[in-house]
């Protein structure tokens, strides 16, 4: 019985110290430049609230009420889902699609100073297709578009993080 405890022990220690070398962390809380933001901008997204409730639980970044209690606004101008067929069979039918996934946005400070220009994040999954699966298939591109929500938060989040208050970028 030690034996096999051991092993295990043996086995999960190896395995956290292989992680801790290849740079693997779990993520932790962002530590975005500003103490409070306002998103404005797709407000019934789920998008929306999926950014919302990363920021508020998190970070330690408050998110204001409105506009003009926040050091910083993020805007959101943009979302879209798109299908483009990738590959048809010889019989003309589809077999591969293409899911993007794209979300645009700007942080400015509500006076006309951008902290970030207006930027994009755009995700791709490939989505093999079979007409005698549909439902299957259809429910496969909402997973897929669902992943990809919760990656483009991430990378939002990420851009965030990468502004420097004192390297703010005049608009001309």
């Amino acid at each position: 019985m030690h034996g096999a405890r051991r092993l295990r022990t043996c086995v999960a220690l190896a395995l956290a110290l292989l992680l801790a070398a290849c740079g693997f962390q779990l993520r932790g809380r962002a530590e975005l430049p500003f103490e409070t933001l306002y998103v404005s901008g797709l407000d019934y997204s789920p998008f929306t609230g999926q950014l919302k409730r990363a920021i508020e639980n998190g970070s330690s970044t408050r998110l204001a009420e409105a506009e003009g209690g926040a050091d910083a606004v993020l805007e959101l101008q943009n979302e879209s889902q798109e299908r483009a067929i990738l590959a048809v069979s010889g019989g003309g039918r589809v077999r591969e699609f293409q899911l993007r996934y794209r979300v645009s946005f700007r942080v400015h400070d509500g006076k006309g100073h951008d902290w970030l220009p207006a930027s994009e994040v755009l995700l791709r999954r490939d989505l093999t297709y079979d007409d005698t699966q549909i439902l299957a298939k259809e429910a496969e591109a909402l997973m897929l578009f669902k992943d990809m929500q919760g990656d483009a938060v991430q990378q939002v989040l990420r851009q965030i993080q990468s502004i420097r208050p004192a390297s703010r970028v005049e608009r001309g």
